[in-house]
C-alpha cells in the first residue's frame, strides 16, 4: 500500500515538469496557460501525497518539510505565472 502511494506522489510530481515542458512548446497563449494550469494541479497533486506519506509515517518530518517547501514554491510560482500570463492575454496591444 505504501508503495503504491510512494509512486503516485512520483508520478505526480514528474508530471509537474513534463507538462511546464509541454507549455513551453505551447501552440497559443491558451494551450500555454492550460499546460501550466495541469502542472498547477499536478504540484497541488504532489503535496497532498506527501501530507499521506508523513502521516502513515512513511516520510519523516524532515524530509516532508523540505519537500513541501520545495512544492510550495513550485506551486506558487505556477499560480503567479498562469496568473500574468491571463492578465497579459486580455490587454490588447495597439
Amino acid at each position: 500500500m505504501m508503495s503504491k502511494q510512494l509512486l503516485r506522489s512520483l508520478r505526480s510530481a514528474t508530471s509537474v515538469g513534463a507538462n511546464i515542458r509541454e507549455a513551453l512548446n505551447a501552440q497559443s497563449k491558451k494551450d500555454f496557460i492550460h499546460k501550466l494550469s495541469i502542472s498547477q494541479k499536478e504540484a497541488d497533486e504532489s503535496l497532498y501525497w506527501l501530507e499521506l506519506l508523513v502521516a502513515s509515517g512513511y516520510l519523516t518530518h524532515d524530509i516532508y518539510s523540505k519537500y513541501v517547501k520545495d512544492g510550495t514554491e513550485v506551486l506558487k510560482l505556477l499560480k503567479s505565472i498562469i496568473l500574468s500570463s491571463k492578465l497579459n492575454s486580455k490587454i490588447k496591444p495597439y
